[in-house]
């Protein structure tokens, strides 16, 4: 018979990548862990993974087999830490990935308070503005723009506020404050980097239909973050996210401009692997954040 925690050891090597890597976590030397996954391999009768010297690759039998197990094996995991006095506190590690200007909106201010309320969690970020994968990386949640997660996982759409105009009062005392959409052809306009001469905002104005303007500035980013401090340092006026600039307009170091202006189809995504149960510690850092986007929608009605 089929040793279950064969199983759960395959898998585990699956998600670490080497046998070194997943005895390393189970505090098991790496040739035991070879020796099992090789015992379970004549046990099924079939080649799990092909061994080089450089890496462990899945053969198609292994392939389907882990797809097959991981979602029971993790199941089995989460039943038995439910089960475990205390199970229902939010504790552990929490590996969350999100845009690399998160911590702009979700302040450490705001981590450490949430610490101080569940000290038995660790959380763990990697902010990257590329999109990771959640499996291979061990993440228990992401936060994404766009459409959501893809197939193999879930996702839950929260609402944001909408993308909008933003200036230093510095840089509106000295270059006035635009009163049309027309007019931001004649300021500085902080855009993306660009193969033409100008950058095209479109916006939808307050009936609902989309306006747009050709916009010109002497600097550009890849990256919201440099954009906003850009904006901050009085360099020209932005088009960010709601969530990204909130906190910076509570504190006067920017105005919204053109306020009937917006970009409404920004969305923000809580992705989830599927094949895994949300622990009570990633449920509570979750309702965190959602309730500092709710708060940031209020600052900026």
């Amino acid at each position: 018979m089929v040793d279950f925690n064969d199983i759960a050891l395959f898998v585990q090597v699956v998600r670490c990548g080497s046998f070194s890597e997943a005895g390393r976590r189970l505090g098991m030397p790496p040739n035991t862990v070879s020796r099992r996954i090789q015992a379970l391999e004549d046990q099924l009768g079939a080649r799990l993974m092909q061994r080089s010297t450089r890496r462990l690759t899945l053969s198609d039998a292994g392939r389907e087999f882990h797809d097959r197990c991981a979602a029971a094996i993790d199941g089995l995991q989460q039943a038995s830490q439910d089960l475990t006095a205390g199970s229902r506190v939010p504790s552990g590690l929490v590996r969350v990935t999100a845009p690399a200007n998160f911590l702009d909106f979700y302040t450490p201010q705001l981590a450490a308070a949430f610490l101080g309320t569940y000290p038995q969690v660790r959380l763990e970020f990697l902010l990257d503005d590329a999109i990771v994968d959640l499996i291979t990386d061990r993440i228990d949640v992401a936060f994404r723009g766009g459409s959501g997660g893809g197939s193999g996982y879930l996702a839950h759409r929260v609402p944001v506020s909408p993308t909008g105009l933003f200036a230093s009062p510095d840089y509106l005392e000295r270059h006035g404050s635009p009163q049309a959409l027309a007019e931001l052809a004649s300021h500085q306009c902080l855009t993306t980097p660009r193969q033409s001469d100008y950058a095209v905002w479109r916006l939808q104005a307050p009936e609902n239909s989309e306006e747009h303007v050709e916009v010109t500035g002497t600097f550009a980013a890849n990256n919201t973050r440099a954009l906003l401090l850009a904006a901050v340092a009085g360099l020209g006026i932005a088009l960010l996210p709601g969530a990204i600039a909130a906190a910076d307009v509570a504190a006067g170091r920017l105005v919204p401009i053109l306020p009937q202006y917006k970009r409404r189809d920004q969305s923000m995504w809580v992705v989830y692997p599927s094949h895994r149960q949300v622990s009570p510690a990633v449920k509570a850092f979750v309702t965190s954040v959602i309730k500092r986007f709710e708060e940031e929608m209020v600052l900026l009605d």
